[in-house]
């Protein structure tokens, strides 16, 4: 009886994920099994969260799966905040971290497709540090500092290839600890604790020196707060503004912020960490446990790792870029623009093994690169435990939320193939 009314309020849930806020219609959801979904399959996910739950390797997460623009499964399990008796809810609201890039990046993308940027801009006609930058190499001695063989352009950090790290490489740790980012950054990417603009941390970024050659290799790092602040040079508005009037408000993303409104502080989950015996306990307060999202400066728009947001938001975004940059009457970006964010742009730079990275998201390329993703898979996930996907061959789009760092569980790497699983209706 449990397993069925929580089909029933995914299916009630259903008409208010279909279109944007503004174009709500009270349509009827079909059941799962209608969806192509066996409800005896997905109830697997039911036991294998529970147990998760139960034996303690995470407090809380939320799980929404869609199919066809349509909600197929969606619970929460355990807790929001277990101290405080605050029970998970579908509603809640995470910090999503690198979950943040890819609305960055579309947000970006407007403004190439209004031809305000170009993909092949050096980055220094928008933040003039970065143009001459440097790069590190380690010798017999200890470290070598040399100039970059060529600028960085936009196109380098949409796919990570700029040799831009979170600075917390020991050839540079400590260069970039005395500017405030690296170590003492939280774990690297942390900034909502900063009081000051984006632009400013980004600015004293590029005096920094980098870990690879521009075009030579994919490293993680600032690439896309970098892009954030040439976003808001490019634009004249904040990013939190930019985001806002491009993504978030025309596809009715009401729950997903830069800092958290303090009238929806109840609805924050907190966050937790996993111990040396793979047990979750709270973590502490600070840039490496509950962070700044509701009482920080709330001045550093991070467009690398700083938003919050719920899954059923996140999964708005997520339908908009399955239907190639549209979600009902509402359109945020051009199918081919959409395209170039879920196509490898890199080769092998990223994966010698089937996968690889376009603008904002990383793409399965062979079968059986990433568990049962179809080929034209695309995702991502967050530093706080978050993972998503969206499957266009399966018309999947699949959001699993969780707020645990650092986190030792399995249940993010295991989610994919439960939901898989389930789907006994394939159109591969």
């Amino acid at each position: 009886m449990r397993i069925a009314l929580s089909f029933a309020r995914a299916a009630a849930a259903a008409a208010l994920l279909a279109f944007p806020a503004a174009a709500q219609r009270p349509t009827a959801a079909p059941p799962p099994s209608q969806l192509g979904f066996a409800p005896d399959r997905l109830s697997r996910i039911d036991s294998f969260m529970r147990l998760a739950v139960d034996s303690s390797r995470i407090v809380g997460a939320v799980v929404l799966v869609m199919r066809d623009g349509r909600v197929a499964y969606e619970r929460a399990f355990g807790w929001a905040d277990k101290e405080a008796g605050r029970r998970m809810g579908t509603d809640a609201i995470f910090r999503i971290a690198s979950q943040s890039k890819a609305i960055t990046s579309a947000a970006l993308l407007s403004l190439v497709e209004e031809g305000k940027v170009a993909v092949t801009d050096p980055v220094s006609r928008y933040i003039p540090a970065f143009g001459r930058t440097t790069v590190v190499m380690r010798t017999d001695t200890g470290r070598a500092i040399i100039p970059a063989k060529r600028a960085i352009l936009l196109a380098d950090l949409l796919t990570h290839t700029a040799g831009i790290s979170y600075g917390t490489d020991s050839l540079v740790a400590s260069l970039y600890q005395a500017q405030g980012l690296g170590p003492a950054a939280g774990f690297g990417w942390y900034t909502a604790d900063k009081d000051e603009p984006i632009c400013e941390t980004m600015a004293r970024l590029g005096t920094l020196p980098f870990v690879a050659q521009p075009g030579e290799s994919f490293v993680y790092g600032y690439n896309t707060d970098i892009l954030g602040c040439v976003a808001e040079r490019a634009s004249g508005m904040s990013l939190d503004d930019l985001v806002r009037a491009r993504i978030t408000g025309p596809l009715g993303m009401t729950d997903t912020h830069f800092f958290l409104p303090p009238e929806k502080r109840h609805r924050l989950v907190a966050v937790y960490a996993s111990d040396s015996t793979n047990h979750a306990v709270r973590a502490a307060d600070g840039a490496q446990g509950q962070g700044h999202y509701v009482d920080g400066p709330r001045r550093s728009y991070a467009g690398g790792a700083g938003l919050v947001s719920t899954a059923r938001d996140y999964a708005r975004f997520l339908e908009a870029m399955r239907n190639g940059g549209a979600l009902g009457p509402v359109r945020v970006l051009a199918p081919h623009t959409v395209e170039l964010m879920t196509t490898n742009q890199i080769g092998v730079l990223y994966s010698i093994n089937g996968l690889g990275y376009g603008f904002g998201f990383e793409t399965v390329d062979r079968y059986g690169a990433k568990g049962m993703n179809s080929v034209g898979t695309f995702g991502w996930g967050g530093a706080y435990g978050s993972a998503y996907f969206v499957d266009p061959r399966e018309r999947l789009v699949a959001v699993f939320m969780i707020n645990q760092l650092p986190n030792r569980a399995d249940v993010r790497t295991k989610f994919p193939a439960l939901v898989y699983q389930a789907l006994v209706d394939s159109k591969r």
